[in-house]
């Protein structure tokens, strides 16, 4: 066989981007439950990116089905960073689903956090 035929397992085309893999575990995350940016990082297989993370969800489209506002901060917060209407947004969602938040975005994330299953 020559070389160079054969794809290897470390092939860019076998191996899946960073998006796919964060939006792959968002789409995870139940209903009433909660996980961080860093969690999110970690369960992708990247801990030391949780601001990519955020980033990749911030870019989502309107209308996207995927729970992206079931991802907060580390601290228990609903970030809003000059984005004050998709705060306002998060914290409804999350009040649809149960979950606590007062009117300044603060919750408790380990009441809620969700813990997947290995």
């Amino acid at each position: 066989m020559p070389t160079g035929s054969r794809k290897s397992l470390e092939s860019p085309a076998l191996v899946p981007d960073f998006r796919t893999l964060v939006l792959a575990v968002v789409k995870k995350i139940p209903k009433g439950r909660l996980a961080s940016y860093g969690q999110i990082a970690a369960l992708a297989g990247f801990p030391r990116r949780p601001r990519q993370v955020g980033m990749v969800l911030s870019g989502l489209p309107e209308g996207t089905r995927l729970p992206w506002h079931r991802v907060v901060n580390n601290r228990g917060y609903v970030p809003s960073r000059g984005r004050w209407w998709g705060a306002f947004e998060q914290i409804g969602r999350l009040r649809d689903e149960g979950i606590e938040v007062d009117d300044l975005g603060n919750l408790d994330l380990q009441a809620y956090r969700w813990a997947p299953r290995p």
